[in-house]
């Protein structure tokens, strides 16, 4: 079950890598790779992993993501059934190393070498930090290269002293293995068509050629967490989302998340986010039918 190393291509006239990327759905392989990673996710809905945690993904979500942490990005149903949607995201990757061996060692980035550290746990940018840096990478569409370099300088200096970064993970979680990209692609294909409905371990052990009780430790061992604590997070996270869009009543998302019923659907979600579903909901809408 571990991820995919990426090596993506570097232009000849830039040390790092920009990219502003629209599809009709996210579809690379759970992966990792050597560079530091800032990635805004412009336009799309969906799960995303990140290391052992598992969201729903927002429009206007940024991150700076560590080397070598394991990540995927998938959209929900709509997206692959040819519906014209639009997946749509920037994202900046760039090495240790991309301005020289010391670089970051020089007193003046003394900040910035610690935001990066920091980034071993993958950080959420939020607020007043998210609406400067989706605005500077906004900027980096139409300038040359060199005015591109100093914006990412300009974004690594404010991140530095902002007050607005949320570590994703509550431990490091780092991969340095190529194999079994394909493993861990079929089981979260298989979670997230299924998760709506009871689900079988035994059918996703049995895709896989193992035994139950092998599947169950090899799944553990790779992810840190059993196979239904997983099987709930993206329940939990696809409940999320519904209570955000507001367009479904509890009963109507606990159902559709995949729980069997209302007291296991609120003890889960509690557990999960420290809070009621009512409470969730009451954070994005006023006023709206429970």
């Amino acid at each position: 079950m571990r991820p995919q190393l990426h090596k993506l291509p570097l232009s000849p006239d830039s040390s790092f890598i920009y990219i502003n990327w629209e599809c009709n759905y996210f579809d690379k392989a759970w992966h990792f790779h050597k560079e530091y990673e800032l990635v805004l996710i412009d336009k799309t809905e969906g799960t995303r992993f990140i290391g052992d945690k598992v969201n729903f993904i927002k429009e206007s979500d940024l991150m700076l993501i560590g080397p070598n942490i394991p990540h995927l990005y998938r959209n929900t149903e709509d997206y692959y059934q040819n519906k014209g949607l639009v997946a749509r995201s920037s994202f900046i990757h760039f090495t240790d190393d991309f301005l020289g061996d010391s670089f970051f060692g020089l007193p003046e980035m003394k900040l910035v070498r610690r935001l990066l550290d920091r980034s071993s746990l993958g950080l959420e940018i939020l607020g007043k930090a998210n609406k400067y840096v989706k605005g500077k990478l906004k900027e980096m569409e139409s300038i040359p290269p060199a005015n591109r370099l100093i914006k990412l300088m300009e974004i690594l200096v404010f991140l530095s002293t902002s007050k607005e970064l949320e570590p994703i993970l509550s431990r490091t979680f780092t991969a340095n293995n190529t194999n079994d990209t394909d493993k861990i692609d079929t089981v979260f294909q298989f979670i997230l068509k299924n998760y709506k409905k009871e689900i079988y371990i035994e059918e996703i052990a049995e895709k896989l050629n193992m035994s139950i009780a092998s599947f169950s430790r090899y799944f553990k061992h790779h992810t840190r967490k059993t196979f239904s604590n997983y099987v709930t997070e993206i329940r939990i996270s696809n409940a999320c989302r519904l209570l955000m869009e507001g367009n479904h009543n509890i009963s109507e998302v606990c159902y559709q998340s995949g729980f069997e019923n209302l007291s296991n659907f609120y003890r889960h979600f509690k557990k999960h986010t420290g809070l009621i579903p009512k409470e969730y909901k009451g954070r994005f809408l006023t006023g709206s039918q429970v």
